[in-house]
């Protein structure tokens, strides 16, 4: 064995020698290397581990913690990512904090930085203001972004409202959950577990005041390549001595996968949107021409509408805790969805009662159908205050509003077919479907060609899903779209027989069901948003 002699960090070892150099290279690895020297040396009091990390005082009246990254030092090795496990006892696929590489530059100046991530406790947090429940808090103080577990509801909402898919849904306790900076150990003078696991000392926790944030990410100061830092303003800060790249992106940018399909939300949505549908169509046809088909049309939205109310129940963790979705109606779109779809119910179910008592008046039904239209809206900005590119506003309201007119005049056709209705009524009806139909085709092929944009931007990115590893679902809802919306209506206008117009009738509706349904179920997992590097899909 070779003798351990003293020599240079930067004079090249001996070949007997190798493994003595690197055992010293490894011990001047900083903090560790600083931290075993104060010990050695007795400079260290009682329970002083890593308080170098951390700042000793609290934040003042315009600042708050903030994580502040090193890039440099980022080695990428996950022992930050593998302490906040341990430390906050997570479930198996649970991680707050993840750790990605940011590549770019070219082939003669190539570029790869280390990033690890966690919640950024942003100063307008997009998770506090969806939470239906008021599950979050943004302590006065400090600043940091807390989740309650015993008020959440598992509706996952903030899944989709955080830009940066910070909060994790654990499917065995019900909820959501979410780092909190370790906040009890911060009161109590000790670092997070991310901090002191990272060998490297590449994080550390700061105060940040809340203008120089806003300022530094206006100026472009955050991540490269992170979703929009002007959504949430996030206040994590992240230091680098290196010019990056424009061209630098997430290492997986391109690793578009699906999301998930969140199937109840699926049933809600068609379901509501063809209760709705059925109203407004009922609604108009009674106020032009009382009687069949329209007298039926309270009964049908009143039916659907229970039914998938009832199925958005399945989508949440703790289902017996529902009633609390009202909660954050001053500020969270899913609680006035909820209000106005309550409304909607109630006010279809008095329209169904007064036809029920022969009350000719139609002001229950267009009272249903104002409140339906109401609900509908609020669904649309459930989505859209989201932020996400392809869940824009107009694009939204368009997909919405096309699947209750579609569905609202395929439920009043094959009522119009089977009650022997004037054939003006039936043409009405067939066309609405008709043009429902093709607008919302047009506007999926606008998007599937989106699929050669250079850019590659999230329109880019559901293209390829949906052309790519969603290719055979987006077959089907094409082809279910045109046989139910365009091609069986038209048979039915042409057909003599009643008896086979009734049938051509029932089967466009069953189709154009089946083709929302996949239209839906494809909104959601092609929404495949920009995120941090290492992010989930």
């Amino acid at each position: 064995m070779a003798t351990p002699i003293s020599r240079s960090a930067h004079e090249p070892p001996r070949v007997d020698d190798l493994l003595g150099w690197l055992l010293d290279r490894q011990a001047e690895v900083r903090p560790v290397h600083r931290f075993a020297r104060a010990h050695a040396a007795g400079g260290l009091a009682p329970g002083a581990t890593w308080r170098d990390r951390i700042p000793l005082t609290a934040p003042g009246p315009d600042a708050q913690y903030a994580f502040e990254v090193d890039l440099d030092a980022c080695t990428g090795c996950k022992a930050c990512v593998t302490a906040c496990h341990n430390l906050n006892g997570l479930a198996p696929g649970e991680a707050w904090r993840a750790v990605g590489v940011v590549r770019g530059g070219s082939t003669t100046a190539p570029y790869a930085q280390h990033v690890t991530a966690a919640c950024h406790h942003c100063l307008d947090p997009a998770c506090l203001g969806g939470c239906p429940v008021d599950a979050y808090e943004k302590d006065p103080v400090t600043g940091i972004v807390r989740h309650h577990d015993d008020q959440c509801i598992g509706c996952r909402y903030c899944t989709l409202t955080c830009p940066y898919e910070v909060p994790q849904y654990d499917a065995r306790r019900g909820i959501v959950r979410k780092c909190d900076l370790c906040h009890q150990r911060l009161t109590a003078g000790e670092a997070p577990a991310c901090v002191q696991a990272c060998p490297s000392g590449a994080i550390r926790v700061t105060h940040v005041r809340r203008d120089d944030v806003v300022a530094d990410n206006e100026a472009g100061g955050f991540l490269p390549a992170a979703p929009d830092p002007g959504i949430t303003q996030p206040t994590t800060i992240y230091r680098t001595r290196r010019a990056v790249p424009r061209n630098a992106l997430p290492a997986d940018y391109h690793d578009v996968r699906p999301a998930h399909g969140h199937g109840a939300l699926v049933a809600m949505l068609v379901g509501t949107q063809a209760a709705v549908g059925a109203a407004v169509t009922g609604a108009i046809g009674q106020a032009a021409a009382p009687g069949e088909p329209w007298s039926s049309s309270a009964w049908v939205a009143l039916a659907v509408a229970v039914v998938a109310l009832g199925a958005s129940l399945l989508h949440l963790g703790r289902p017996l805790l529902a009633h609390r979705a009202v909660r954050g109606l001053r500020h969270s779109w899913l609680s006035r969805e909820i209000v106005a779809f309550g409304g909607f119910a109630g006010l279809a179910a008095l329209a169904a009662l007064g036809q029920a008592l022969g009350v000719a008046s139609p002001v229950p039904g267009v009272a249903a159908a104002a409140a339906g239209v109401l609900g509908v809206g609020t669904s649309v900005m459930v989505y859209a205050a989201t932020r996400r590119e392809v869940w824009r506003v107009d694009v939204v309201a368009l997909r919405f509003a096309g699947t209750a007119a579609i569905l609202g005049a395929g439920a009043a056709l094959v009522v119009a077919t089977a009650t022997r209705a004037p054939d003006g009524v039936v043409r009405g009806l067939a066309g609405a479907i008709a043009a429902a139909t093709a607008i919302k085709l047009l506007l999926e092929a606008a998007l599937l060609s989106r699929v050669r944009d250079r850019r590659h931007g999230p329109f880019w990115r559901s293209a390829t899903l949906l052309l790519g590893a969603l290719r055979p679902l987006t077959t089907w809802r094409l082809a279910a779209g045109a046989l139910g919306g365009l091609a069986l209506p038209a048979l039915a206008l042409a057909t003599p027989d009643a008896t086979v117009r009734a049938v051509l009738a029932a089967g466009a509706l069953a189709a154009c069901v089946v083709a929302e349904a996949l239209e839906r179920h494809l909104f959601f997992v092609a929404a495949a948003a920009p995120r941090m590097p290492g992010g989930a899909a």
